[in-house]
């Protein structure tokens, strides 16, 4: 089996990671916080000190990061990919940044001679941990079918969308369909509550009906439980890629837009330490004169 390297090891990064490893990989990891990877290195994970050194010591280089500024140090910066001088020359990027970025990412490290393909995850922290992601992947299709086992092993749906960066932007999409579909079923709940119809009564509703789906569920299971998980939502910042394309692009986005400026009011309140549809409650709690569930 191959040896894979491994850039981020936070929450997403290490379920992708953990399930390489039980796939039979040898997998060496690199992070800023190295207490991240410690898990990782207890089934057998080997750690070292940068992006450069990880390219070196493996075969093939996978990353989930946080931002772009983190894509751009691990595949450009000081002890980056593009000063390793063996091992690798394939790295794939899952992180959830904008199409931009990696285009560029990918002309440099080409005049090394890599290659980048382009990738994302559709799931949370748990979804990872299962091996339950849907994987989007961009770039050379070769790459995709030869790496088609790496993939299966994260991820239960495969789809390679075209040319390098799509793979971002089909993130960016996602994540703007779902900020307008959990603000939209918030706000009619909350309508219906008003005029006298419990939360409860309208999931069996929304079950029964042509609307059901796994994400009407989750979100209409939170709504009618109040119970809203603590974490850090990536919706706002993948919302706002898009946006930033389409004022670019000229193309008017007044739902995804509007959406986006709910998470704000989310934001500037202190409201937005929940997943995303803690955030939609507390932000139409406060619209409606009432108490948000911050506990």
């Amino acid at each position: 089996m191959k040896t894979l390297g491994f850039i981020g090891t936070g929450g997403m990064g290490s379920g992708m990671a953990a399930n390489l490893i039980k796939a039979g990989y040898a997998l060496v990891v690199t992070d800023l916080n190295r207490a991240q990877a410690a898990k990782l290195e207890a089934q057998g994970a080997r750690f070292v000190e940068t992006p450069k050194a990880v390219a070196e010591a493996s075969e093939l280089v996978l990353s989930m990061l946080p931002h772009n500024d983190a894509v751009k140090a691990v595949g450009l910066g000081k002890g980056g990919l593009i000063e390793a001088t063996g091992g690798a020359k394939t790295w794939i990027d899952f992180s959830s940044i904008d199409k931009a970025t990696i285009v560029a990412a990918a002309g440099e490290l080409a005049k090394k001679g890599w290659t980048v393909a382009d990738a994302s995850a559709g799931g949370v922290e748990e979804v990872a941990a299962a091996g339950e992601l849907a994987l989007w992947v961009s770039g050379d299709k070769a790459l995709f079918d030869a790496h088609q086992p790496i993939f299966q092993a994260m991820g239960k749906s495969i789809l390679q969308v075209g040319e390098l960066g799509n793979a971002k932007m089909v993130k960016n999409a996602m994540a703007m369909i779902a900020a307008v579909q959990h603000m939209s079923y918030v706000e009619v709940t909350r309508w219906l509550e008003k005029g006298g119809l419990d939360a409860a009564t309208f999931q069996t509703v929304v079950k029964n009906s042509q609307q059901d789906c796994v994400g009407t569920r989750r979100i209409m299971e939170t709504v009618a439980s109040r119970k809203y998980k603590p974490r850090k939502s990536w919706m706002p910042k993948d919302i706002n890629f898009g946006l930033d394309m389409a004022r670019e692009m000229e193309v008017p986005m007044p739902f995804v837009n509007l959406a986006s400026q709910m998470f704000a009011v989310a934001q500037a309140t202190d409201l937005d330490g929940f997943e995303a549809t803690g955030i939609a409650c507390n932000v139409y709690d406060v619209l409606n004169g009432k108490k948000p569930n911050v506990g």
